[in-house]
């Protein structure tokens, strides 16, 4: 017990450099970029921003993840989900929603990959109309459901059926503008002062 004070500082030393590799550094990475202000990204609208607080409610960020990997680490790219991810991707970002889990497929670039308002409305509304194979639950709760003769203007009908259709709510709007406003696939710009290869 002489030596306590060893075991002590060698806990509390690993501690403190660990914190700073896993939080204090990449915070530090990311104000660089942030200061900068170099990135491809745009700021989200108020709706897009509104959806990104549902996507963060709702949980998709446990199935989802939203970074493609560096090729030396898997074979996102190969998956068609666009270029490796760089800091400046996550600039309007807080908190960044990178995710680990893939249970379904990273939507970095969802918004390039399948552009249509009416198939995400769709796939939130039964994921099962467009991939049989799906896990993804339904969020048919985002929606009202009617027959007949289209009610609104708005109003998707839903496939194989006859006279089905639903009218997507405000936050299932804001949910898929927001879907939609991914598209993390540009190439990003040069920093200043920084060379390319030519």
């Amino acid at each position: 017990m002489k030596k306590a004070y060893i075991f002590v500082f060698g806990g509390s030393s690993t501690l403190l450099l660990s914190i700073f590799l896993l939080v204090v550094a990449p915070r530090l990475q990311m104000g660089v970029v942030q200061s900068e202000g170099v990135s491809v990204q745009e700021p989200y609208t108020e709706q897009q921003a509104m959806g990104r607080k549902i996507y963060i409610e709702y949980g998709c960020i446990y199935c989802h993840s939203q970074q493609v990997r560096d090729p030396v680490a898997g074979a996102d790219e190969s998956f068609g989900w666009g270029r490796p991810s760089v800091p400046s991707d996550y600039i309007y970002d807080q908190p960044h929603l990178m995710g680990t889990s893939r249970t379904g497929p990273d939507l970095s670039n969802v918004g390039s990959r399948q552009p249509s308002e009416e198939w995400h409305h769709l796939h939130l509304y039964d994921p099962r109309l467009l991939v049989e194979w799906s896990i993804m639950p339904r969020h048919a709760f985002l929606y009202q459901q009617r027959t007949g003769e289209k009610p609104a203007d708005k109003a998707l009908k839903v496939p194989e059926t006859e006279d089905e259709w639903i009218i997507p709510s405000e936050e299932a709007d804001a949910l898929v503008a927001y879907l939609l406003a991914l598209k993390r696939d540009a190439e990003p710009p040069q920093p200043a002062g920084e060379k390319t290869d030519e």
